[in-house]
């Protein structure tokens, strides 16, 4: 994955393979096997290539969360921890 920050509020990820949510205030991208998650105020998306894996956000950002994807638990295993 790749993040470039292009103009003021304009963010160019590649590596994109899927947009899971987008808000005003927050967006959460897959890249991969890792999850990034954009949190501020106007966020939208301008651009989404996932045959390119491209996705360009435009917002004022003032967090930026980087981690791994999470493989979802069975729901008895996690009623029964």
């Amino acid at each position: 994955m790749k993040l470039l920050h292009l103009e003021g509020e304009t963010l160019l990820l590649q590596g994109v393979t899927k947009v899971i949510s987008s808000s005003q205030t927050q967006a959460v991208v897959q890249c991969g096997e890792n999850m990034v998650v954009l949190s501020g105020n106007n966020i939208e998306v301008k651009k989404l290539e996932l045959e390119t894996g491209e996705v360009c956000l435009e917002g004022n950002f003032s967090n930026i969360k980087l981690g791994e994807k999470r493989e979802k638990q069975p729901l008895l295993k996690r009623i029964f921890k």
